[in-house]
């Protein structure tokens, strides 16, 4: 089966070089070379950003073993997505060492280290297929949202920052151990639907959205969410939390709980993340 990207009416087939594309006749050479151009440099920047966001959840210590992975749609053939190598700490990842990976699961490109891991594939793979407005989704076991996970429930709506996930997580329950096969991320994606998270029973959280830094914004903030609940529980003695109400949570939802919202929140992160590498920090 041949992946291609069509750009505008440019058909670009798995190992034709840029060079031997053929034109179709509703684009001039000129425009589908402009467009192919502008599209490998969006492609360049998103790996630069997809390395960064690795780094960042290595800083944050979501780091478990070879667990954990993000991806990234590509922009120049949507139907393949770049994500970490396996075996390869999070805080160590270069753009360089990204894979692309086609939803066949076969390694089109990569660094030193060509290794997939199976998991991510069988995730993430559906999860791009079935939800084109997706361009990054990220999965880790960090400790707050695996804990929490283990509750096999939702969120309480008990604070600001629980109320960006109102109505916009779910909890999917269907945990069969390590991920090995397609059915597995189909069960995951059709949980998820058209929500952008997930706290997937007894293993971790799932974040999917159409920005690389909403993505790592919205993770970072259900894993505090996770531990601040965590955290109240064991506070109050069997008592229950105050429930904000579902007017005031629709509201802090629309205030802070969009992809634009999170994506301006992951941005000041990501040049925060940047500054601190550059110092030597």
């Amino acid at each position: 089966m041949s992946h291609g990207a069509t750009l505008g009416g440019i058909t670009q087939l798995e190992g034709q070089s840029p060079t031997s594309i053929n034109l179709k006749s509703t684009v001039s050479a000129r425009d589908g070379e402009k467009i192919l151009a502008e599209k490998l440099e969006e492609r360049v920047y998103l790996k630069e950003r997809l390395a960064l966001a690795l780094r960042i959840f290595g800083n944050l210590g979501y780091d478990e073993g070879v667990a954990g992975h993000i991806t990234v749609r590509d922009p120049v053939d949507p139907t393949c997505f770049w994500v970490n190598p396996f075996g390869k700490h999070f805080a160590c990842i270069q753009a360089s060492d990204l894979l692309l990976v086609s939803h066949s699961g076969k390694v089109l490109e990569s660094g030193p280290n060509p290794l997939l891991n199976n998991a991510a594939f069988m995730i993430h793979s559906v999860l791009h297929r079935v939800r084109p407005d997706v361009l990054c989704a990220a999965h880790s076991h960090s400790l707050n949202g695996r804990a929490f996970s283990t509750l096999g429930r939702p969120l309480d709506m008990a604070t600001r920052e629980s109320c960006a996930f109102y109505e916009d997580h779910v909890v999917h329950t269907e945990f069969k151990g390590i991920v090995t096969g397609e059915e597995e991320g189909l069960h995951i994606a059709e949980s998820l639907g058209n929500k952008k998270a997930a706290i997937l029973k007894n293993h971790g959280l799932l974040i999917a959205t159409s920005s690389v830094e909403a993505t790592i914004h919205f993770f970072k903030s259900l894993e505090q969410v996770c531990q601040a609940q965590l955290m109240a529980d064991a506070a109050a003695g069997g008592k229950p939390p105050q429930i904000i109400s579902h007017e005031e949570a629709l509201k802090i939802r629309e205030e802070i709980g969009s992809v634009e919202y999170g994506h301006q929140c992951g941005s000041l992160f990501f040049e925060a993340t940047l500054r601190s590498e550059a110092q030597g920090a």
